[in-house]
């Protein structure tokens, strides 16, 4: 199985300016999520697709590493990682699966890449895996519709009073890998594709960089997390 990891990342971002660039450790986020797909013996190819010519030059030469410039029109803010993809794709189209790596869900180690890439080889008719948490705080249990005069009602009937560890447990993606056969990709166009299973990750370190708080709390997890984790 040949197996091909794109890490895209746009020039241009509104909530943080510059975001891909964030550096942990030393290190931008682009170069981290490189570093975790050049690291694995079972990817074949490391792909940096990106409209900006600094993040480009941003990440080390590797032999395994292709940058592609990507047009302005599937870098706006409108455009869909799927896109990008499909442009790398239209290049490299003899890959049996495609991995997702954004850099801005740093906090994953290529372990967690070799064991989802381990699940496509244990099952053939799997066709995606997402990594996830679980979410207990953040439970739809938890949640609420509001309406316009502030009244209340339950997005999930029946949970609201429920003690924590009474309530099914429910997960989120938490950005770190999508990974699909490339056939179903090509045929779903997503990653979201219908047959699919979940990697279940540790929520104690989600963090995905949206906003300038996320920065400050990537930035105090990264070194706890490297301590248990590297």
């Amino acid at each position: 199985m040949k197996v091909i990891a794109i890490i895209p990342a746009r020039g241009g971002s509104k909530g943080v300016p510059h975001k891909n660039l964030i550096e942990l450790g030393g290190k931008s986020l682009i170069q981290h999520a490189v570093d975790c797909a050049l690291d694995s013996s079972l990817v074949d190819k490391v792909v940096l697709t990106s409209d900006s010519e600094i993040i480009l030059e941003n990440v080390k030469r590797s032999p395994k590493l292709e940058k592609i410039k990507r047009p302005e029109s599937l870098a706006t803010d409108k455009s869909s990682v799927t896109t990008a993809v499909l442009h790398v794709l239209d290049k490299f189209s003899d890959f049996d699966l495609v991995i997702l790596l954004q850099p801005t869900s740093p906090l994953r180690t290529t372990k967690d890449l070799d064991s989802i890439i381990g699940e496509f080889n244990k099952e053939v008719n799997l066709d995606g895996v997402i990594s996830t948490v679980p979410l207990v705080d953040m439970h739809p249990a938890r949640m609420y519709n509001v309406s316009k005069d502030s009244w209340m009602q339950p997005y999930e009937k029946g949970g609201e009073t429920l003690r924590r560890q009474d309530l099914e447990p429910v997960y989120y993606r938490n950005g770190c890998f999508y990974a699909v056969r490339t056939a179903a990709f090509l045929k779903e166009n997503t990653f979201m594709v219908a047959n699919k299973k979940a990697y279940i990750m540790d929520a104690k370190w989600l963090a995905n960089i949206d906003d300038e708080r996320d920065v400050l709390l990537t930035k105090y997890l990264y070194d706890l997390w490297l301590k248990e984790n590297c």
